[in-house]
């Protein structure tokens, strides 16, 4: 398959060109321009690496918490039509028995295969997270944190874990933080009361990354810099919620500055009303209200998102000044390293995998391409 008449997307500028697609790879960028089998004139289009999603519950009326290959195949087809082709299942602060058979559903449905985007593991939003910034998570499920508790969690699937979001405070925080850095997991600070110190001393420990930076954390206080403070004076990297909601733009862009785009990674934190029309659904089991573009339980607190990656971009590049390239990379390269993927996905470079996506001037998807089949 040939795509011609493109922009191509690169971490540092954007070219006109084309991409030589055989076997599931990127063969050739700006092949000389034969005779092909199939192509397709972008008429031009950006030609842009899937977008990578290291942070969402669900999408498409299904949560990874259901604990079914068909839930999670139906999030994969959901969001692959917005230009997501890889993402971590990501799971919420439930009874130990839900998490232990939504993880065996991920496994199982990494084996089997989705018909949509890819799943490339998980992402565990606690259950050893703080009850004092328990955000949309459940009180009733926390668990303090442990090497037996995390194993018991996970079984014999420890290698689809990918990233631990948890409260360093808490004690014995810092066993399973060693733990987890030790097995190449992501130890991420999040749902966290920290003080600087604790946070600075969870990550000397070993954690290297920031659940939905700004939210359900200690912020930046002149007389304790809190969790914020900690993110913006180390090298962390920090995932961001750009809905307009979660964080308001100039705080966005504070955090943009102090990081640099290499360290921020564009998530959605969405749930199972994504791609769905308002109404109620539920969260971790717990009843939320999608409307007006954001998603609440009942007492009022945020519950998630119903962003989708590509509208994550668009209002990332409508509201500060980084070029559409800056944006683009922390939605495919950046978490591509989280995921420990970068050496086959997030760029567009020949050998990786082709995982790409078309789209016109205001982002919106027009074709996607996974493992070099047409999907939407």
């Amino acid at each position: 398959m040939l795509i011609k008449n493109c922009k191509i997307i690169y971490t540092d500028r954007i070219e006109d060109g084309s991409v030589l697609l055989k076997n599931g790879k990127i063969a050739k960028v700006n092949p000389e321009l034969t005779t092909y089998d199939e192509v397709i004139d972008a008429k031009g289009l950006y030609l842009s690496p899937g977008f990578i999603d290291v942070h969402i519950h669900g999408a498409g009326g299904h949560d990874t918490m259901e604990g079914t290959y068909h839930s999670l195949n139906e999030i994969s087809k959901a969001i692959v039509k917005h230009g997501t082709t890889s993402f971590l299942a990501t799971t919420m602060t439930c009874p130990t028995e839900e998490i232990k058979q939504a993880v065996y559903a991920v496994y199982d449905a990494m084996l089997r295969g989705t018909k949509g985007a890819n799943i490339l593991g998980i992402h565990l939003e606690g259950p050893f997270i703080s009850p004092f910034m328990i955000g949309a998570q459940n009180p009733l499920y926390l668990q303090k944190p442990s090497i037996e508790a995390f194993e018991n969690i996970v079984g014999p699937y420890r290698s689809i874990i990918k990233s631990v979001t948890l409260a360093p405070e808490i004690e014995g925080a810092d066993e399973l933080i060693r733990f987890l850095s030790q097995h190449q997991i992501v130890a991420s600070i999040g749902h966290s009361k920290a003080t600087y110190r604790e946070a600075m001393h969870g990550i000397n420990e070993g954690m290297s990354h920031i659940t939905h930076l700004y939210n359900a954390m200690t912020g930046l206080h002149h007389r304790d810099a809190g969790v914020i403070g900690a993110a913006f004076l180390s090298d962390v990297t920090a995932e961001t919620i750009c809905d307009g909601i979660h964080i308001d733009y100039p705080a966005l862009c504070i955090a943009f500055k102090q990081k640099s785009i290499d360290n921020i990674l564009l998530v959605s934190d969405a749930m199972m009303a994504c791609c769905m029309p308002p109404g109620s659904y539920v969260l971790g089991g717990q009843n939320v209200i999608a409307k007006d573009g954001s998603v609440h339980l009942e007492n009022g607190a945020l519950a998630g998102s119903v962003l989708t990656l590509n509208k994550a971009i668009k209002n990332v590049w409508t509201h500060t000044n980084y070029t559409l390239f800056e944006v683009v990379q922390m939605a495919t390269y950046n978490p591509a390293k989280h995921a420990q993927v970068h050496d086959k996905k997030g760029l567009i470079a020949e050998g990786f995998d082709a995982d790409l996506v078309l789209f016109d001037e205001n982002i919106e998807v027009q074709t996607v391409i996974v493992g070099g089949n047409i999907i939407a």
